[in-house]
């Protein structure tokens, strides 16, 4: 049964990159909606999680409050794989129109002054098309990691596409991908990670929306060891096709300290730009699998994957 699970969900995602791309952008959209709904109406697994996880982020919110953004939540996340199958079709001038950045000069001064740029990023709205628009809209290539999926002819597929849209992709397996993210950086290059679950058991605890969280120690280490910024970044949707994000302020190392209580600081630093980014927008936050410790008692290092995961900060 689990070969016949894999070979069927690489089959479904092969061919939603075959298919997708090519129906017309309102077809696709409205596929998404439909989809979205549907799964919504279920109320499986992964929508009462989404729901559990959004009763921290708006702690007033009763049950037809909640209920509403789950809803628009499932659309947000359908909206992100409608737009992910698509956009290695898509043409490349329309990056620089519909994704609208603010403080991108944090960006752009960092990578001029040759330091090298750390990325963070939530699950929020569609970080590959964040992606695509630093590639394309200002012509700097990157490096991310990617968690190893199965079966691993999916993982294939979802390095050929990120790959085909101007992105180095390294597996996400401990040291090696380190040590190549730290050689990229001291070379003065951008890598980007998605950083607010912890895939390692090497993760920093933060207090995030009042309760405490596990998220990865990678990017706060890279920065110190590289000297490279390190720079969350929040996105969120706004009627289709226009996707807006925001540079925050870099995180500074602190002083003094030991290493993991400078590395502590700075992963709180991040949460907290994280979070002000979620509340802003929680319809976006596609965060479909349990985060806070609380929530993660007794189902060991790892809980099993609801959906397919995107790129996490290497731990």
């Amino acid at each position: 049964m689990g070969a016949l699970a894999d070979r069927l969900t690489d089959g479904l995602f092969g061919l939603g990159w075959a298919a997708v791309k090519k129906l017309p952008e309102p077809t696709a959209a409205a596929l998404g909606r439909t989809i979205a709904d549907r799964t919504w109406k279920r109320r499986g697994k992964s929508v009462l999680r989404l729901e559990a996880n959004l009763a921290r982020v708006v702690p007033g919110a009763g049950p037809e409050r909640l209920r509403e953004l789950s809803r628009a939540g499932m659309r947000s996340y359908m909206r992100y794989w409608m737009e992910s199958f698509r956009l290695p079709a898509m043409n490349k001038e329309r990056f620089g129109r519909e994704v609208v950045m603010t403080d991108e000069q944090v960006l752009l001064d960092g990578m001029a002054a040759g330091r090298g740029v750390i990325i963070a990023l939530p699950h929020l709205a569609n970080w590959d098309l964040a992606g695509a628009w630093v590639t394309s809209h200002h012509g700097i290539p990157f490096t991310t990691v990617a968690e190893r999926l199965k079966p691993e002819s999916l993982y294939d597929r979802f390095v050929a596409y990120r790959e085909s849209l101007g992105m180095e992709v390294l597996p996400h397996s401990g040291g090696a991908a380190f040590g190549t993210l730290a050689r990229r950086l001291r070379s003065g290059g951008l890598i980007c990670l998605v950083a607010d679950r912890d895939l390692s058991s090497s993760g920093v605890e933060v207090d995030f929306f009042g309760s405490t969280a596990r998220m990865p120690a990678g990017p706060a280490l890279l920065a110190q060891q590289t000297g490279a910024l390190l720079v969350p970044v929040t996105l969120w949707y706004e009627d289709a096709p226009v996707m807006r994000g925001r540079f925050h302020p870099p995180v500074s190392e602190p002083g003094t300290g030991t290493r993991d209580e400078k590395t502590a600081a700075m992963t709180q630093a991040v949460a907290d730009a994280f979070a002000a980014g979620i509340a802003e927008h929680p319809e976006d936050w596609h965060m479909l699998q349990r985060l806070w410790l609380e929530d993660l008692e007794g189902l060991g290092p790892r809980e099993p994957v609801a959906s397919t995961d995107r790129e996490e900060g290497t731990g």
